[in-house]
């Protein structure tokens, strides 16, 4: 008998947990889209029903993943456009099974991501949507809003010892393709413009508003069908993080900045559906959003860290990845008045 490979062992064991702990006895098991780091499939049953199958990587803490599953539940009970998650027969919302950690949702299907997407009607849609997801995480007993330090993306002297370091392993790793040698060059020109963020923090409050989040908000974990949302996916486990960071990193992800040539009246649209729904946070805050995402796409090292920490060469979608977020900070920085005053006249 021929042995199986890796990926038809890894069907198999999907299979098994589906019937074995969430009652779906699956007649076709697919490779769907996969995660940063998880790998997804579809199941289909008999009846036609579709399932989403979500597979953490070795090592996953399963009570992490229950949380976050938790989360996305708690998010649907708030009225959240969720995929409802399939329980298993004991209760729980994860499986494992020989270090495969698992979840169930139902598949959403005709849908597209917020991926660059976000135009029309959607901007409103997405403004809607997460200031429902935060007015109801405002009531959360892990996260009610309170005023404080801003969020840690935006700690200039974290990010100065982050980005030392990673010139500093740059330095110490001559690069050889076109692309390693970009991002070398990158994390030092980042170093050299943190006077630059300084600049544009200088305009932004001391103290902002936190509570919790949805933990990684962005186009990719939001999908879309026609001009309304179908589904927020993905969630972290619980945490909390500004509001304007977690805002901003959905609204102004790179792709949309950088696709949509009328993305500053979009934003004004999408923040001020957002407000009407989450008026906690002030609308000073909120005037600040591209500031305040254009000074963490300035500071992150994501993905330039990649490039080191993962084997073989970078992939064709990080390397576009690399370059939108740093050709993005560049587009925000040059439009900011004008941005600035939109999102003060949508939101007077």
């Amino acid at each position: 008998m021929t042995p199986l490979s890796a990926f038809e062992t890894e069907i198999a064991r999907v299979t098994l947990l589906l019937a074995r702990d969430f009652g779906i006895v699956a007649v076709s098991v697919e490779q769907g889209p996969s995660g940063t780091a998880t790998r997804n499939y579809l199941a289909a049953e008999a009846d036609g029903t579709r399932w989403f199958v979500k597979t953490y990587p070795p090592g996953s803490v399963l009570k992490s993943v229950e949380e976050a599953a938790r989360l996305s539940e708690y998010a649907r009970l708030c009225r959240v456009p969720v995929a409802a998650a399939r329980a298993t027969d004991e209760g729980r919302l994860t499986a494992s099974y020989q270090g495969l950690v698992m979840t169930v949702t139902r598949y959403v299907p005709d849908a597209v991501t917020a991926d660059g997407q976000l135009t029309g009607r959607r901007w409103e849609a997405v403004g809607e949507a997460v200031g429902r997801l935060h007015r109801g995480f405002a009531r959360h007993r892990f996260g009610p809003p309170r005023t404080g330090p801003v969020d840690k993306a935006l700690d200039l002297a974290r990010a100065a010892v982050r980005l030392k370091t990673l010139v500093s392993r740059y330095a110490a790793t001559p690069q050889v393709t076109a692309f390693g040698r970009w991002t070398a060059e990158t994390a030092r020109e980042k170093l050299a413009r943190l006077p630059e963020a300084e600049r544009l923090l200088a305009g932004v409050p001391r103290a902002m508003v936190s509570q919790l989040v949805h933990g990684d908000l962005s186009g990719p974990n939001v999908l879309l069908r026609g001009e309304g949302v179908a589904a927020v996916v993905d969630f972290h486990p619980p945490v909390r993080r500004g509001a304007v960071w977690e805002l901003g990193r959905l609204a102004l992800d790179p792709r949309t900045v950088l696709a949509q040539p009328d993305w500053p009246e979009g934003l004004g649209r999408l923040t001020a559906a957002y407000h009407a729904l989450h008026p906690v946070v002030p609308v000073q805050e909120l005037v600040n959003v591209a500031r305040v995402t254009a000074a963490v796409l300035l500071m992150s090292v994501y993905p330039l860290d990649e490039v080191l920490d993962s084997p073989g060469p970078a992939d064709a979608s990080l390397e576009q990845y690399a370059r939108d977020r740093y050709e993005a900070a560049a587009v925000l920085c040059d439009r900011l008045n004008e941005v600035e005053e939109v999102l003060r006249d949508h939101l007077a």
